[in-house]
């Protein structure tokens, strides 16, 4: 399995994995870490409450400071660096210092979150560039995420059971770390000189404020972009009730303990599907996969809620997983494609800072279900899923150099013809 620019890309998925695999084992973390020292997973709730909520606020300040840095490397080491600062914090705070100060501490971790997220998926583009390599690296970037959603959780629980929930907070917190010393040694390539040098504090303040609100209306503004944000970040209101409503489903069919196998078997079908990407033909446009794999997700979900056994479940997680990391992979070619290379930082923090922040308002409506509901909610996150492809569908369609998503996804003889990847690929950088 061939990896494009052998000399960065690897260190960079080496870096973005440990960046990663922190974040993701926090959750788990924490709320374990909660229910030990105060007897209630109820502040860890909180916690992680304080931790996502930034996302939304920090994400376009994050991209627009990013883009502006003449030091990025710096810039992106200091920011894991305060990531794994305040997730050591939490881990010497929970359950011990007043809730207020753990909070504050979470949303100061919180806002470094969009550098984890999406912006370190940004520096794809000044590792590789555009082209067919760059395509496989973003499928790469995928596989990360979805890795590190599978080991990040079992990483964290791992160490908690055998030696406590603070000591897999600390371990998480030198998975951090160890992702801020690798980003120094990333060969970046330039980029377009923003002309920082020569600016005083005043005019320095009215340009960064200028780029905020340009990064802000770029995604607005282009059409496939808004349409990609628009739909994901729908569906993930849904996503973000699957982790509580699959406790609950599992618990339906008789198995307590069966959430932890439904959401592993959701992250290993993810895991799976962008490994498949890494080797799908190159130009391949990136539209026809985010629709099909938002609709594979509702149909895998929607199949789970009246599965009669846990077993049958997991394996329609697992589908619906696959469908949630074509999307992945989808969305993050879109983001490149679409994005002008002033501003691509900041498409990508601000998508990513969306989608994470409609995550959380889906986490505490999936907090009003219960053991009996559990089934109608897991439907419920299916239409959201087939909602975010009819709005994708909708959004992006007339976009210009590329035929409507719909006329896409219809095979052959269907009301259309499968175009072909010069005809149907979008009107961008390759």
């Amino acid at each position: 399995m061939a990896m494009p620019e052998r000399s960065s890309v690897p260190r960079y998925l080496v870096t973005a994995f440990f960046a990663r695999l922190a974040d993701e084992g926090v959750a788990v973390a924490v709320v374990m870490l909660a229910g030990q020292r105060t007897g209630s997973a109820a502040q860890g709730a909180f916690v992680l409450t304080a931790w996502m909520a930034p996302h939304v606020l920090a994400a376009p300040l994050t991209g627009a400071v990013a883009a502006r840095a003449r030091r990025p490397r710096l810039l992106y080491a200091g920011a894991l660096a305060g990531f794994a600062l305040a997730i050591s914090a939490l881990a010497a705070g929970i359950g011990r210092a007043p809730l207020p100060l753990v909070l504050t501490l979470a949303a100061a971790g919180g806002c470094c979150g969009p550098i984890v997220s999406g912006g370190l998926s940004s520096l794809i583009a000044r590792l590789v560039p555009a082209g067919p390599h760059r395509d496989r690296a973003y499928a790469w970037d995928a596989v990360v995420y979805n890795a590190a959603a599978v080991a990040g959780p079992g990483t964290a629980g791992l160490v908690a059971s055998a030696l406590s929930p603070a000591t897999a907070l600390l371990a998480l917190s030198t998975a951090a770390a160890c992702a801020c010393a690798l980003t120094p040694l990333l060969p970046l390539l330039p980029q377009l000189s923003l002309d920082t040098d020569a600016e005083d504090p005043p005019v320095a303040m009215a340009r960064l404020l200028r780029d905020l609100a340009d990064g802000v209306s770029t995604v607005w503004r282009e059409r496939e972009l808004r349409a990609i944000t628009a739909a994901t970040c729908l569906a993930f209101i849904g996503i973000g009730a699957l982790t509580t409503t699959s406790v609950l489903l599992a618990t339906s069919l008789g198995s307590p303990g069966g959430g932890g196998v439904l959401m592993t078997a959701f992250a290993v079908g993810a895991l799976a599907a962008t490994l498949g990407t890494t080797r799908s033909r190159p130009g391949v446009p990136p539209r026809r996969p985010a629709v099909l794999g938002l609709l594979a997700t509702g149909i895998g979900l929607a199949a789970a809620a009246p599965a009669p056994a846990l077993p049958v479940a997991a394996a329609c997680f697992a589908l619906a997983g696959a469908g949630d990391g074509l999307v992945l992979t989808a969305t993050l070619r879109i983001r490149a494609d679409h994005s002008p290379p002033h501003r691509r930082t900041q498409v990508f923090t601000i998508g990513a800072g969306l989608k994470i922040s409609a995550a959380a308002a889906g986490s505490a409506l999936g907090g009003l279900a219960t053991t009996s509901t559990a089934p109608w909610y897991v439907i419920g996150i299916a239409v959201l899923q087939a909602a975010g492809a009819l709005l994708y569908t909708l959004v992006g369609r007339g976009a210009p150099g590329e035929a409507s998503t719909l006329h896409q996804v219809l095979p052959t003889g269907a009301g259309g013809q499968d175009p072909s990847p010069e005809t149907a690929s979008p009107a961008a950088p390759r």
